[in-house]
């Protein structure tokens, strides 16, 4: 099996090439990974392996179909990682989510489609949905998304339907929960709230912090990628999640005791243009159709994160010029 992984440079894409590399998925021991990366904004070549024999690195743009053409013969799947994701970012300027979310993911199939890979496992957020004011949302729930970043992911999973309605192509999407983990880009909430404390600055805490958020750790959503690669169903969506939701005040009382900082290090900013207030998936479908379960309990991954960040300062602490503070 050959695989060529898109934005694997990443947080999520990284960790699921680690875990690929290292055997960390039954009866893929053998996987060759082929990595496509441009090395943007949230990338490191740091985050993989600086050798193995199974990986393969190569420095490029997902809208770059000539490339493409000429990497994917010889490979057996994509999975496509490659997207912009920081929401702030897309409200200041859409065009680059634009660009790489929707063109590139068209790009993608296009390419798989001319070369004959037909097999691809589509990345997707549970941000498509919008926000949820009761209960839980399916897979078949309407796409409402309110951020220019959601409505790029929205308008992607629009453009793997149509390939797989109008071309018969083999691809299922994911739709995760917010994500948290090592080597997590610090623009992010958790990581962002964990170094900015751990360096005695105050965390900015959007609005009143009510905001739901429902939390996977990176390693749970990897498996369930795989799952999803290796039994997943042509056309259809699997919903990601870790069974669990938090304000974003509780998140923040949580950090501050796991860094041993006090209330005075939370700072209230303005809520940011058409914040939603609530995230809530029904993961019912990939628990019942292919076996998922997540297995790192947040409290315990949590803890583990922040240790992470204290343990390598060198890094995040690059990172740390620019960011919101």
């Amino acid at each position: 099996m050959k695989l060529l992984v898109t934005g694997a440079a990443g947080f999520i894409g990284s960790h699921y090439v680690r875990t690929m590399l290292a055997g960390g998925y039954p009866g893929w021991e053998d996987c060759r990974v082929t990595v496509l990366d441009k090395l943007g904004h949230g990338s490191n070549v740091a985050n993989l392996p600086a050798a193995h024999p199974r990986l393969t690195f190569v420095r490029g743009d997902i809208c770059d179909l000539p490339l493409l053409l000429d990497l994917l013969p010889g490979h057996d799947a994509v999975v496509h990682f490659a997207a912009e994701s920081h929401v702030d970012r897309s409200i200041d300027d859409a065009s680059d989510f634009v660009r790489t979310n929707v063109d590139g993911t068209h790009t993608v199939l296009a390419a798989c489609h001319r070369a004959g890979v037909e097999r691809m496992v589509h990345v997707s957020t549970d941000e498509v949905y919008g926000s949820v004011e009761h209960g839980t949302s399916p897979e078949t729930a309407p796409l409402l998304p309110n951020s220019p970043y959601a409505a790029s992911k929205a308008a992607s999973d629009l453009i793997v339907r149509s390939f797989v309605r109008t071309h018969g192509f083999d691809v299922s999407i994911t739709r995760c929960s917010n994500n948290y983990g090592p080597h997590q880009d610090i623009e992010k909430l958790i990581p962002l709230f964990i170094t900015n404390l751990m360096e005695g600055v105050p965390v900015p805490l959007y609005g009143d912090g009510r905001n739901v958020r429902e939390w996977l750790h990176v390693d749970d959503h990897c498996r369930a990628i795989q799952l999803v690669l290796a039994k997943g169903a042509a056309g259809e969506i699997y919903n990601v999640g870790g069974g669990n939701a938090y304000t974003n005040n509780e998140i923040t009382r949580m950090l501050l005791e796991l860094t041993g900082a006090d209330k005075s290090m939370v700072r209230r900013v303005a809520d940011r243009p058409g914040h939603d207030l609530r995230y809530a998936i029904d993961e019912t479908k990939i628990r019942e159709q292919l076996g998922y379960e997540p297995a790192v309990p947040f409290h315990e991954g949590l803890a583990e994160t922040c240790a992470w960040y204290r343990d390598n300062p060198d890094w995040w602490k690059p990172k740390k010029s620019g960011v919101q503070r």
